[in-house]
């Protein structure tokens, strides 16, 4: 998702930059964060003073090693949705912690060590039962993963919720029926919807909200012909912000829904 650092502009310009704020620009043209390489990203600073960004590039670093060594243990192969999306995650935090973000590098950071550790459980009980191998038909294994990718994008965009409601942006709304059309090519590819809500309201409240966000999506969905039996939905409330902060800018951005795409397939494994 894009995160813009807006400073000294005029409250006109603002408005105009969260307003057509998006997480995914058009193909070709650049990216905020999604497709940034951390190829050539180093986690070592020697000729600055210690500080606060060592210790973040240093959890990076051991959670992009625990990526790689996932992948070399056949996840790829396994959870392909999985590895997708914590590969989006791990650029996402790079370009973070290269503006100087460090708080949302941070909780991104967190996060990206959790779905970690539930994937390496996963692949670990997987490899006990079965081996985590190239499929034998690659191509149709390569084509899942893009179609994954384009799903990721699709449905992980910006500004999709206003304050204190469940009515979808109509972008956005746009966005579900398109992704409809594509999981209804790919019966195996399923959804997981989880809700979250802005810090504004206490804790039960937002829970409730945020269940609802992650409904009428659902709803939307289902309505857009997607069999509801494959979409699961859950609510954090206000506990898991893409970003921390309190501006109009950040609270816009953290009232969303974040979906999972779970793959089912032989060639992906369960997800």
């Amino acid at each position: 998702m894009a995160n813009l650092t807006i400073k000294n502009v005029s409250v006109s310009m603002l408005a105009a930059t969260v307003i057509g704020c998006t997480s995914y620009p058009d193909h070709g043209q650049g990216g905020l964060g999604e497709f940034a390489s951390a190829s050539d990203f180093s986690p070592v600073m020697p000729d600055e003073p210690m500080g606060p960004e060592h210790g973040l590039r240093f959890d990076f670093h051991l959670a992009k090693l625990h990526l790689d060594s996932l992948i070399q243990k056949g996840a790829e192969w396994c959870f392909p949705a999985a590895v997708v999306q914590a590969k989006t995650k791990e650029n996402r935090i790079v370009r973070e912690l290269e503006g100087q973000l460090l708080l949302d590098a941070a909780n991104d950071i967190v996060i990206q060590r959790k779905n970690l550790a539930k994937l390496e459980n996963q692949l670990d009980y997987v490899r006990s039962q079965a081996s985590c191998v190239p499929p034998e038909h690659n191509a149709a294994f390569q084509n899942e993963v893009a179609v994954i990718t384009e799903l990721v994008e699709l449905l992980n965009i910006d500004n999709q919720f206003a304050i204190d409601s469940i009515e979808i942006n109509p972008k956005y709304m746009g966005h579900l029926a398109k992704a409809t059309t594509l999981l209804n090519q790919y019966p195996n590819l399923n959804l997981r919807v989880t809700g979250h809500a802005d810090v504004t309201g206490d804790a039960q409240y937002n829970d409730k909200l945020a269940m609802g966000r992650a409904d009428q999506v659902k709803r939307y969905l289902t309505v857009f012909g997607l069999p509801p039996m494959r979409i699961q939905t859950l609510s954090v409330g206000d506990t898991l912000p893409l970003f921390e902060g309190e501006s109009a800018a950040t609270k816009l951005t953290n009232r969303r829904v974040s979906i999972d795409v779970v793959s089912t397939s032989s060639t992906g494994g369960n997800q």
